[in-house]
């Protein structure tokens, strides 16, 4: 059978897509891998407008790529802190893979915003498809995130 002429209607791209697809949803899952926890955290680094930002975490952890954690600062009312759940870190390749891509084709000319290493050895981190035959991944806790050359700080 050829391409075309196989349904999409369960195509597992389609799936994911209609679950982190959107921009922003895909920038908030950068952020927190980066370590951001908090709704207003993200609002500020992301740009997104509390609406925008709530229901993005909404899906998120309705997805159950996100779990919410509770928190409470003195004075104030209990919050909820948005971490990622094993489903959620199994995303990273994902972000890796973009952010390698966008290294290749559309980067900034003074260099990359984060520099991902290896934390062993501290080899920059790429992503390359394999085969499955002993071959280990690379998690988040592998790497070390540095700054980069284009860094600058926050206004």
């Amino acid at each position: 059978m050829e391409w075309l002429e196989v349904s999409t209607e369960n195509c597992t791209v389609q799936r994911t897509l209609d679950v982190v697809g959107e921009k922003w949803t895909l920038l908030i899952l950068r952020d927190a891998f980066n370590g951001v926890r908090r709704f207003d955290d993200f609002r500020r680094h992301v740009g997104l407008s509390e609406a925008v930002l709530a229901g993005r975490l909404r899906k998120l952890v309705a997805a159950g790529i996100l779990r919410t954690e509770p928190y409470r600062e003195a004075g104030s009312r209990t919050r909820y802190e948005y971490r990622l759940t094993r489903k959620g870190r199994d995303l990273w390749p994902v972000l890796v893979a973009l952010r390698q891509w966008g290294e290749a084709y559309v980067a900034d000319p003074e260099g990359p915003v984060l520099d991902i290493r290896h934390s062993a050895c501290a080899a920059p981190v790429r992503v390359v498809v394999e085969c499955a035959d002993e071959h280990v991944a690379l998690t988040p806790v592998d790497v070390t995130v540095l700054p980069g050359p284009s860094a600058r700080p926050r206004a």
